[in-house]
Formats: C-alpha cells, structure tokens, sequence
C-alpha cells in the first residue's frame, strides 16, 4: 500500500501540479516526499490524493468544518510565497499538519497555528511522527496569528478569508511575503502582500476557489 501511495503522489504531482503552472523544483520534491495519507483520517486515505479540498472526518466544531486544502492551489499559493531555505514561516490554518509539513521542506522552521484543539493534536502527533522537528505547533485564534513569534518571512493562510486582518500583516519582516485567498467560492482571488519599507502592498495572483477558515469575517460598518 506504500508504494501505492507512492505512485498515487508522482501522479498528482504530474497530473495536478505540474499541469497549473508550478514549477518550483523545491515544491515538486517536497510534494513528493510528504506522505498526504497519512494526515487523514485512515477511513479517508484512498481519497487522499484526489483534486478536491478533502473535508477533515471530524472536528471540534461541527458548524465550522474544515478542509485539506485541494493540491493544485495549495503549491501555487506556496510557490507565490516564494519560500527560501532560511524562511520562518507561520502556517495560519495548519489542519492535521500537511501544510506544515511540506512547508518545513522548504523552509528553515515553521510555526503551526491551529484554532481547532483536535486538529492541533492530530497534526502534533502527525508531525512527529514523521520526523518534522523544525515545526511547532501551537493553538490560538487564526485570525490573531502568533504574534509571539513574530516577525515572520512568510505567512501562509490556508484557507480563503474574507479579508487579511492587519494583525496579521503586522507580523511579517521587512521583505515578508504573507499569501491568502480574499473571497469565497468562485470569487476567491490569490493575492501575495509584500512589507517593504515599513508598508504592506498587494497584488492579485491567480483565482481560486478554496474552502474558507473560520475566524476571519469582514469587520461589518455601522450604517445610519
């Protein structure tokens, strides 16, 4: 069943990844080498590589499901981040830890964020279990992100948003690339957001249409 599984990730790495304009050779190895199966549930595993963002089997809270992000969009919003092999990278929405665990492939360490104290868990045994000790995970509001590690490289949130909060855009480096869906559905648009000089810019990538991360409404304005 391992080489199975094996086969299953050259198959999507070439028929999903490579076939959307992703040609970071750093991301196509680390998309290889991480075991995707083994961050679902094992009655989800023969789903595990398929191109659909793949409902987790249970979380604590049933009214804000989440989702394994689809493999196509996920390595086109780690390629736009442009990860170097000395990032520190906070992973905003980390799951299981599937996101971490190819994120510290191509980083220098990663810090796992995770709302959901179940999936926390998961990804904390999944992680080590595998052998990714330069990820930490740690639990907190996805919106807050973790400023007490901050400032990071890069940060990658996993999952669409209404809008980026500027908490979030606070703790990036100077040079900091921080990559996120805006919008829902088939209104989601890719954007990477750059500080330089002191002053965060963004500009839009690509459209996609990504399961949302709960946490992250649009602060409403008061009408008269």
């Amino acid at each position: 069943m391992n080489a199975d599984f094996s086969q299953r990730r050259v198959k999507m790495v070439d028929g999903q990844i490579r076939t959307t304009d992703v040609t970071d050779a750093a991301i196509l190895t680390a998309m290889l080498s991480v075991p995707r199966e083994a961050f679902v549930d094992s009655s989800q595993r023969e789903l595990a590589y398929i191109d659909e963002d793949l409902r987790y089997a249970a979380t604590a809270d049933s009214d804000q499901q989440r989702y394994l992000m689809e493999p196509s969009p996920f390595a086109k919003l780690a390629q736009l981040a442009k990860i170097n092999a000395g990032d520190f990278v906070l992973d905003i929405g980390c799951g299981t830890g599937y996101s971490s665990a190819v994120l510290s492939r191509l980083a220098s360490s990663v810090v796992a964020l995770e709302a959901d104290a179940a999936l926390a868990a998961s990804a904390t045994v999944n992680l080590s279990s595998l052998g990714y000790d330069n990820v930490v995970v740690v639990t907190g509001p996805l919106a807050a992100g973790y400023a007490s590690a901050a400032p990071y490289d890069v940060i990658f949130v996993g999952g669409s948003v209404e809008q980026v909060p500027e908490a979030l855009l606070a703790q990036l480096k100077e040079g900091g690339r921080l990559v996120a869906v805006e919008g829902h559905g088939n209104a989601g648009v890719a954007r990477v957001f750059l500080k330089s000089g002191g002053d965060v810019t963004s500009r839009k990538a690509f459209n996609a249409a990504v399961k949302p991360l709960p946490g992250f409404n649009r602060t409403r304005e008061f009408e008269f």
